[in-house]
């Protein structure tokens, strides 16, 4: 489903140059739940936003089902991510004068989905991550459990292939980031959505099947962690 091949990513800091990535290579196949590890600065964000199609390679290439992304124009791009990839950030990124349910009809209306489809699809997925009866409510009248549910529902809303979820536990207390890998875990196996976390949290290490752990822009590791 998504091959990086080689990839190297550069930041320039005034006179000096940061390499985030150094020639990383991995796969990704449909309906795995995989976590890339590794402490700060060790490039997993850099790598999440890569395979996201929301920066480019300094070198290298990224294959999203085969075909090459780095040819791509920057509308073709928003299109891949509007179609077919789904974001959770760990700050959550909800409008927040609008209502949980206009968060995560949003992306449906985006696809030019309206009326009675838009309420049941927007509804059911509330439901389905468990927050039935707070449709209503603004993100400020929400827990952070419960903002990054309505984040994973937005995510989940368009049925992408692929979501992808930047360091989503990080701003929950152990409990609550417990309930949301195991609402994300039961999702993957229900959808078969595609999962890929960038974390550095052991618990998301301890729920993913495979973990890819980066040190200073390399691959350390890279193997199931599940049987």
């Amino acid at each position: 489903m998504i091959k990086v091949t080689e990839v190297s990513k550069d930041y320039k800091t005034g006179e000096t140059t940061v390499h985030a990535l150094k020639k990383v290579s991995m796969a990704v196949e449909k309906g795995e739940f995989i976590a890339i590890a590794g402490p700060s600065g060790s490039g997993k964000t850099t790598l999440l936003n890569l395979i996201g199609c929301l920066d480019k390679a300094t070198s290298g290439e990224i294959y999203v089902d085969g075909e090459p992304v780095s040819g791509k124009d920057r509308k073709t791009l928003a299109l891949l991510r509007r179609n077919r990839l789904g974001f959770v950030f760990q700050s959550f990124n909800l409008i927040p004068v609008l209502t949980a349910a206009e968060n995560v009809s949003f992306a449906l209306s985006l696809l030019g989905i309206e009326g009675k489809e838009l309420k049941e699809r927007t509804w059911g997925i509330l439901a389905e991550v468990g927050l039935e009866g707070l449709e209503d409510r603004l993100p400020g009248e929400l827990s952070g459990g419960q903002q990054q549910r309505v984040a994973v529902a937005r995510a989940l809303i368009k049925k992408p292939d692929l979501v992808l979820a930047d360091e989503p536990t990080a701003n929950l207390d152990s409990d609550t980031g417990r309930g949301l890998l195991e609402l994300m875990a039961e999702l993957n196996r229900k959808h078969g959505t595609t999962f890929i976390f960038s974390t550095h949290d052991p618990m998301v290490m301890d729920f993913a099947e495979r973990l890819v752990l980066l040190h200073d822009g390399q691959v350390a590791k890279n193997g199931r962690v599940k049987q």
